[in-house]
C-alpha cells in the first residue's frame, strides 16, 4: 500500500531492481494455470478483444449495472434513494442518449420530467446503423435538443442548457436528479453568465487554446463565464439530491474536468481567471462582457459550497479502465495471459511508439534481456504517462511468463497520445500510432511475425477517417516494402489511414462502425509464445 511512494528507480539500480524481482516474485497474480489453446489467428483475437472493449463501456451497458432497482427505491454507488414520482433527468454528452434510453427502463415509472443534450443528428443516426435499443421510445417523458454541430456550442445546445437549468432550479428538498454525463458534454451545456454573448465566451477559450493554455487554465476560464459548469448544475438543483452517472473520457476520470464539472462544487474566483489571460498576454483583448463579469468582487454567485456538495453524489460509471478490464477477461479467454499496463497513456505518439517497442523487444528475448532495455522504458515512461512501478511489474510477468512457460501474453493499456502535424494527408492518432510501432518491431519475426500491435479509439473514428485504427506486426515493413509503398513518405506527411487502405486492400484497418461511446483509446500487444534459450 505504501509503493506509490518509492522513488523512481534511477538507471544504475534498474538492473538491481529488476534482480530483486526475479528472485522475489511477490506479485499476486490470480492462477498459474495457463490459459486454453485457440486456433483463431492473432490479428482475428486482436479485434475480439478490441470489440470486448467496446462493448463493456456501452451507455446503456454502464447504467443498467449501475442503477439497482428495489421496489420504489434504487441503490446507485453503494446510496439507496427512495422513489415516490419525485425523479427528475437531465444528460449532455455523446452517450447520453443511450444512456438516458437505459435510465427511463428501470426507472421511468417514477420519472417527472427530462431534458437531455445531444449530438445534431444522432437520432436519425442511431436508427441508420440499428441502434434502436439506444433510442428513447415514443411516449418517452425526456425531451430531446439535438446540437453542437461540428462538436461546437451553437444555439441549440445554449437552447438545452437553458431547459436544463431551468428544469433544475424548480426542485425541490424532496427531488432527486438524476444527471448523465458523457464526453462531449462540455461543448452541449453552453450557458455563458449574462452580458456574455456564446461567441465571446467562444473566442475566448479559442484564443487561450491557441496560446496553449493547458486544459485546467481553459476550465478554470469556462468555469468563471459559465452558469452551469464547475458545480453550476448543482447549485440551481440545490436543496434537491444531485445523482450524477459518469462516462469518462479524460484520463484518470478526474471529475472536475468531465464535461467541466457541472455537479462538482467548485470555487472560481475572478483573480484566477485574470491570472490566466495576463499569463497568456489575452487581458486586454478579451471583450467588455467578460471583464464586466470577472470585475465581480466575490466569486459567482452560488449557495453555500458545503451544503450544496453534501446533496451531489457523482459516480464514474464507465472508463477506459472498466474497457481494459472486460478486455482482459476475454484476452484470457482467447488464449492469453493479460496484465494491464496503464490506463492513461499520453504524449507524443513518437515516444510511445518506443516504449510498445522495446517492451516487444523485452518480451520477445529468448535470453535474460540486456539491463539497457530495462532503463531506456524507466526513462521514457514517464513521458508518456506510465510510472516507473507498472514499467516494473510488466516487466516482471514478461519474465516469468518466459521462464515459466505461459505461452501467449496480451499486453493492454489506453490513453489518448497526440500526433505533431507535419503534414496535411489522412490518418488520426491510432493509426499513426500503429504504424509507427509497425516500424519498431521489425526483424521480431519469431514465431511468423512475432507480436501484433492494434490501437484503436473506442468511439470507432480516428481523426477524419472511418476507420478507429490498425493492427500491424513485426511483418509490416517488409508487406509495405514489397508493394512499393513508402512508410516514411507516409508518416511525414501524417498519412497512415491513406497507407493503411493502400496496404494489402486494408485488411489491417480496424473498422467497427458506430461504437455509441468513447472512454479514449485502446492499445494492445499480443506477444506469442517466445521459445527460450537454456543455459
Amino acid at each position: 500500500m505504501y509503493l506509490h511512494y518509492l522513488p523512481r528507480p534511477t538507471e544504475q539500480s534498474m538492473a538491481r531492481v529488476l534482480s530483486l524481482f526475479r528472485h522475489q516474485p511477490f506479485l499476486a497474480l490470480r492462477g498459474r494455470r495457463k490459459p486454453p489453446l485457440c486456433k483463431m489467428s492473432m490479428d482475428s483475437r486482436a479485434r475480439g478483444v478490441f470489440a470486448a472493449a467496446v462493448e463493456a463501456v456501452q451507455p446503456d451497458t454502464v447504467v443498467r449495472q449501475s442503477i439497482e432497482r428495489k421496489k420504489d427505491s434504487v441503490i446507485i454507488d453503494g446510496h439507496k434513494f427512495t422513489l415516490k414520482h419525485n425523479l427528475h433527468l437531465v444528460g449532455f454528452g455523446k452517450a447520453v442518449l443511450g444512456m438516458a434510453a437505459e435510465a427511463e427502463r428501470i426507472v421511468g415509472d417514477h420519472l417527472v420530467k427530462g431534458v437531455i443534450s445531444v449530438p445534431h443528428g444522432i437520432q436519425q443516426t442511431l436508427q441508420q446503423h440499428g441502434k434502436g435499443h439506444l433510442l428513447l421510445k415514443e411516449n418517452s417523458r425526456i425531451k430531446v435538443i439535438e446540437g453542437a454541430k461540428h462538436n461546437l456550442p451553437d444555439a441549440d445546445a445554449q437552447k438545452a442548457a437553458e431547459e436544463i437549468r431551468q428544469l433544475a432550479s424548480g426542485l425541490t428538498e424532496e427531488d432527486l436528479l438524476l444527471v448523465l454525463i458523457s464526453g462531449g458534454g462540455s461543448a452541449l451545456l453552453p450557458a455563458p453568465i449574462p452580458p456574455i454573448s456564446l461567441q465571446e465566451k467562444l473566442d475566448v477559450t479559442r484564443k487561450l487554446a491557441a496560446a496553449g493554455a493547458t486544459i485546467q487554465e481553459l476550465n478554470t476560464v469556462r468555469r468563471a463565464l459559465s452558469f452551469l459548469k464547475g458545480g453550476g448544475l448543482a447549485n440551481f438543483a440545490h436543496p434537491a439530491q444531485v445523482i450524477s452517472l459518469i462516462l469518462s473520457d479524460v484520463i484518470g476520470d478526474p471529475l472536475d474536468l468531465i464535461a467541466s464539472g457541472p455537479t462538482v462544487p467548485t470555487e472560481v474566483w475572478p483573480e484566477e481567471v485574470l491570472s490566466v489571460l495576463e499569463r497568456y498576454k489575452l487581458l486586454n483583448s478579451v471583450p467588455p462582457s467578460v471583464n464586466d463579469v470577472l470585475g465581480r468582487t466575490s466569486p459567482r454567485e452560488s449557495k453555500d459550497k458545503s451544503s450544496t456538495s453534501g446533496h451531489v453524489l457523482n459516480a464514474v460509471i464507465g472508463s477506459n479502465s472498466l474497457a481494459l478490464k472486460c478486455a482482459g477477461l476475454r484476452a484470457r479467454e482467447l488464449g492469453f495471459r493479460p496484465v494491464v499496463l496503464a490506463p492513461g497513456v499520453c504524449g507524443d505518439v513518437r515516444s510511445v511508439s518506443r516504449l510498445y517497442g522495446l517492451l516487444a523487444r523485452f518480451a520477445c528475448s529468448r535470453e535474460e534481456p540486456p539491463p539497457e532495455l530495462a532503463a531506456e522504458m524507466l526513462r521514457l515512461g514517464p513521458e508518456v504517462g506510465v510510472e516507473s512501478w507498472d514499467l516494473c511489474r510488466t516487466m516482471q510477468v514478461f519474465e516469468e511468463g518466459r521462464t515459466e512457460g505461459w505461452g501467449a501474453t496480451c499486453l493492454l493499456a489506453g490513453g489518448e497520445p497526440t500526433v505533431e502535424l507535419t503534414g496535411k494527408g489522412r490518418g488520426g492518432r491510432n493509426q499513426e500510432l500503429a504504424l509507427r510501432v509497425g516500424v519498431e518491431l521489425r526483424d521480431l519475426k519469431h514465431p511468423h511475425n512475432g507480436p501484433v500491435f492494434l490501437s484503436g479509439g473506442t468511439d470507432g473514428q480516428d481523426g477524419p477517417t472511418e476507420a478507429a485504427g490498425a493492427i500491424t506486426d513485426a511483418g509490416l515493413c517488409e508487406e509495405a516494402q514489397a508493394q512499393g509503398l513508402d512508410i516514411d513518405t507516409f508518416l511525414t506527411n501524417n498519412d497512415s489511414y491513406t497507407f493503411f487502405s493502400r496496404l494489402s486492400a486494408g485488411k489491417r484497418l480496424l473498422v467497427p462502425g458506430l461504437t455509441c461511446t468513447n472512454v479514449m483509446d485502446v492499445h494492445m500487444l499480443l506477444i506469442p509464445p517466445i521459445p527460450i534459450n537454456i543455459r
